[in-house]
C-alpha cells in the first residue's frame, strides 16, 4: 500500500467503460487526487496543458488515434509516468517500440493484480523521477552559482585589478562576513563592479 502523505494525480485516457470501471477502483482513496479520466486523446492533452500529472494511463487504441505518440510525448515532455494499454496481441509489438521511450505497456485482459502491481511500480518510477529532477535542479543551481562567481571574480579582476586568487578569496570573506550565500555576495558584486 502506498504511504498517506503520497498523493498522486492520475490521468485515464479510455474510450472503453469495461477498463475505467476496472481501473477506477484502484483510484480511490486518500493517495490519488484528482482522477480525471478522458475518452479521446485530444481531451487528453487538453488536460495535460491545463495541468501536470503524475501517473498517466492510456487504453489503445482510441477513438481519435491509438495513443503511442502521445505516450511516447508524455514521457519525454512531461515528468508523468505513462503507461500504455494494448490487447495481448498486440503486446510484442508495442512493447518493443515503447518500452526504450520510457513507456510501460501492459497488455488486456487487465487482472485485479497485475492493475496494483502497474499502479504501484508507476508510483515507484514517479518518485524516482522527483528525486532524478529535485538533483538536476540542485546541479542547475550548484552551476548557476558558479558562473555568477566566476563573472563576479572577472569583474573584480577588471575594476579592482586584482589576481584570480585574491578575488575569490574576496568573495569567500565577502559571503562570510556578511552572512550571504557566495551567490548573492557575487550578485552583489555585479551590481556594483559588473
Amino acid at each position: 500500500m502506498l504511504p498517506a502523505e503520497r498523493i498522486y494525480s492520475v490521468l485515464i485516457v479510455s474510450a472503453a467503460e469495461k477498463v475505467n470501471n476496472a481501473l477506477l477502483p484502484f483510484f480511490r482513496g486518500g493517495s490519488f487526487e484528482p482522477v480525471t479520466v478522458v475518452d479521446t486523446i485530444a481531451k487528453a492533452q487538453r488536460r495535460l496543458s491545463d495541468r501536470d500529472y503524475d501517473l498517466v494511463l492510456i487504453n489503445a487504441p482510441l477513438p481519435d488515434d491509438f495513443g503511442r505518440k502521445f505516450a511516447v510525448d508524455v514521457c519525454t515532455e512531461s515528468d508523468s509516468v505513462a503507461a500504455i494499454i494494448v490487447r495481448s496481441e498486440m503486446y510484442d509489438e508495442i512493447s518493443t517500440s515503447m518500452t526504450p521511450k520510457g513507456v510501460m505497456v501492459v497488455m488486456r485482459p487487465l487482472e485485479e493484480d497485475r492493475i496494483g502491481e502497474l499502479i504501484g511500480v508507476m508510483c515507484s518510477f514517479r518518485e524516482r523521477l522527483k528525486k532524478v529532477r529535485k538533483k538536476t535542479m540542485s546541479l542547475e543551481d550548484k552551476m548557476e552559482e558558479i558562473r555568477l562567481v566566476n563573472r563576479a571574480k572577472w569583474a573584480l579582476i577588471k575594476a579592482c585589478h586584482m589576481t584570480e586568487e585574491d578575488a575569490h578569496r574576496y568573495i569567500q570573506k565577502q559571503a562570510m562576513d556578511m552572512c550571504l550565500s557566495k551567490k548573492e555576495t557575487a550578485e552583489n558584486i555585479l551590481k556594483t563592479y559588473g
